[in-house]
C-alpha cells in the first residue's frame, strides 16, 4: 500500500476547497473513459462525447497526447499541475501552457515507462495540453459551473462537519476506496506497493471534492500536496433519476418524500438545494413539516445545521421499499508516483 506520513500540525491546518481546473481534469478524464458511473454521468456523456472525439479525431496529435499523459497508472505532470487554494481555472491552466518542451517530453516518457512515440516529439506539447483543456472547460464545465460549485461546496460542509463529529479518521476513512488513516500519522493514500512519502511540517495539504468518480493525488515539491476525490454519492448527480414511491410520497408529498430519502445522510439546507434544485424556501418549508412529524432532526456541526433522519424516519423509508441514498459506491482511485501524480488505484 502507498501511504503519507502526516503531522498532526499539517493536518489540522489542512483544508478542503473547490478547484475549477481539479473538477475539469476530472471531467476529462471521464471523457476519455466514455463510460458514466451512473445516469447524471451518463446523460452529460451523451451530450458531450461525441463533440470530444471529433475534436481528437480532427487533431491526432492532441489525441494521443491525451492517451498517454492520463495512462493508465499515472498522470503526466506537466499535465495536471496541482491546484492552490482560491486559482482560477485559467491561473491553473496557465501553468500547464509555462511547462517547457522537455519537462512534458520527460513526464510523457515516465508515463509509458520508455520511450515517446515520433508524433510526441515536439515542442508544442505544452500549448495542444493547454487547448484540450480549456476546451473541456468551455464546452463541458462551465455551462454547468455554477451548480458544480454549489454541490462541492456543499460536500466541503459535509466533510467539515464529519470532522467535527468524528474526527480526521473518519474523514479519511471515507474519502475513497483505498484511503484510511492508519495511525501513528500514517495515511493511507491508495493500496499499492508504493514507497511512503514523508509530508514535511508546515506543508500545505488540500483536500478537492469532484463531481465524476475519479480521483488522483498531487504534491508540488515538499511545500503542497493535493488529494482528489469524488463528492458524496448523494451530491454526484445519481440520485436524479431515483423514482420517489409512490406510496410514500402520497402520504407525506413527493418534493417532501425526496428530501426525507436524501437525509440517511446529514445534509444541509444548502446541500438539499444543490441536490434538488428546490428554492431555499421551498426546503426549508418541507424541512419544518418532517420535523415537525418527526421524521427529521436537526444537529449542529460547528457552524452548519445538519438534517438526518430519525428512526421513525427511517422506518417509514424501510416500508416504502426506497433504497436509501448514500455517500458509497464511489469509484476507484488514484495512486502516486516518485514524481507527482497518479489515477487509477
Amino acid at each position: 500500500m502507498g501511504w503519507w506520513r502526516i503531522e498532526s500540525d499539517t493536518l489540522v491546518h489542512s483544508r478542503f476547497v473547490v478547484s475549477p481546473f481539479a473538477e475539469t481534469f476530472a471531467s476529462l478524464r471521464l471523457l476519455h473513459a466514455g463510460t458514466g458511473a451512473h445516469p447524471g454521468e451518463t446523460a452529460w456523456l451523451r451530450d458531450h462525447l461525441p463533440g470530444y472525439r471529433a475534436r481528437l479525431a480532427a487533431d491526432p496529435v492532441a489525441a494521443l497526447l491525451v492517451r498517454v499523459a492520463i495512462g493508465t497508472s499515472w498522470i503526466a505532470d506537466f499535465f495536471c499541475p496541482t491546484s492552490r487554494e482560491g486559482e482560477r481555472f485559467e491561473e491553473t491552466v496557465a501553468r500547464v501552457r509555462a511547462a517547457g518542451a522537455d519537462q512534458a517530453r520527460d513526464d510523457l516518457r515516465v508515463c509509458l515507462k520508455g520511450p515517446l512515440p515520433a508524433a510526441l516529439e515536439r515542442d508544442d506539447l505544452p500549448q495542444r495540453a493547454t487547448a484540450l483543456l480549456t476546451y473541456v472547460w468551455a464546452a463541458t464545465v462551465w455551462p454547468y459551473w455554477e451548480r458544480r460549485r454549489r454541490v462541492l461546496e456543499s460536500d466541503v460542509v459535509a466533510r467539515t462537519a464529519r470532522v467535527s463529529q468524528g474526527g480526521w479518521a473518519a474523514v479519511l476513512d471515507s474519502l475513497r476506496p483505498g484511503t484510511k488513516w492508519l495511525g501513528e500519522s500514517r495515511f493511507q493514500v491508495n493500496r499499492n506497493a508504493y514507497p511512503p512519502r514523508e509530508i514535511a511540517a508546515g506543508a500545505e495539504l488540500l483536500f478537492m471534492p469532484v463531481t465524476p468518480r475519479t480521483s488522483w493525488v498531487s504534491w508540488e515539491g515538499r511545500e503542497r500536496y493535493a488529494v482528489v476525490y469524488p463528492c458524496l454519492g448523494v451530491l454526484a448527480g445519481d440520485h436524479d433519476r431515483r423514482p420517489v414511491p409512490a406510496g410514500l410520497g402520497a402520504l407525506v408529498g413527493t418534493a417532501r418524500a425526496g428530501l426525507l430519502m436524501l437525509l440517511g445522510t446529514p445534509m444541509s439546507t444548502t446541500q438539499l438545494v444543490a441536490v434538488t434544485g428546490q428554492g431555499l424556501g421551498s426546503v426549508g418549508r418541507h424541512l419544518r413539516v418532517l420535523r415537525d412529524a418527526g421524521l427529521v432532526e436537526r444537529r449542529r456541526a460547528g457552524r452548519s445545521v445538519l438534517y438526518v433522519r430519525t428512526a421513525a424516519g427511517e422506518v417509514l423509508v424501510a416500508a416504502s421499499g426506497a433504497t436509501s441514498t448514500s455517500p458509497n459506491g464511489q469509484a476507484p482511485a488514484g495512486a502516486d508516483r516518485p514524481a507527482g501524480r497518479a489515477p487509477e488505484f
